[in-house]
């Protein structure tokens, strides 16, 4: 299976053009954060996802943690799936979904330890998908994604073999170790930030050398 292309941290209409071209699936706008970078005003997310043409998928980086909150966010800025990266209450789905019926839920697992395949399980349950990240949302400033950190992937290969809904894998993926990535997690999709930028922005070199790592 190839895998799907999730490219984040969208922050101009060039970057938004440059990702379509390079075959991206997904592009990830990055609500406000505790911390990370990435993070882009509501404003330029509303501007930015208009310009998302179909059938690639708009999502909302959200650190939200009340249904009504993430609802809120998801229709101001106009995107049609959302990424929630803190742990919240899996009760908070129900809600959720009755807020917003139509957008697809996509779960952050941050893989900190084993307790990221308890975590799984119970997302799985509510979630239409998961992304495997890195953060660290116990540290003192949480950390919820945007890491450039790579964590254990045996752990994801778990998560990947005993779940049945799709998985994305983020954190740390690079033009060179995307493959072991693959082959390794087996992911649905890969999910890529700081890994395909220069100094921020976004690289089309990089990009092409990790699409093309990825695909060929």
């Amino acid at each position: 299976m190839i895998p799907r292309l999730k490219v984040c941290c969208i922050s101009s209409p060039e970057e938004l053009r440059l990702a379509v071209a390079a075959g991206a699936d997904a592009l990830g706008f990055v609500g406000d954060m505790p911390s990370g970078s990435g993070v882009i005003g509501d404003e330029l997310s509303r501007a930015l996802v208009r310009l998302v043409p179909p059938p690639v998928a708009s999502v909302l980086l959200t650190a939200y943690e009340r249904a009504e909150d993430i609802a809120r966010h998801v229709q101001d800025v106009g995107a049609n799936t959302v990424q929630i990266v803190n742990h919240i209450d899996k009760n908070e789905y129900r809600a959720l979904r009755e807020a917003i019926p139509t957008a697809r839920l996509i779960q952050v697992i941050h893989v900190e330890d084993d307790h990221a395949l308890d975590l799984a399980r119970e997302y799985a349950e509510v979630a239409h998908a998961l992304l495997l990240d890195s953060g660290r949302p116990s540290a003192a400033v949480p950390e919820l994604g945007g890491t450039g950190r790579t964590h254990d992937w045996c752990i994801s290969a778990r998560i990947v073999q005993q779940i049945d809904i799709p998985i994305f894998l983020a954190g740390g993926i690079t033009p060179a170790n995307v493959r072991e990535a693959i082959a390794q997690v087996r992911p649905y999709g890969i999910d890529l930030c700081s890994g395909v930028r220069t100094c921020w922005h976004l690289d089309p070199e990089k990009l092409a050398a990790l699409t093309h790592a990825m695909w060929t």
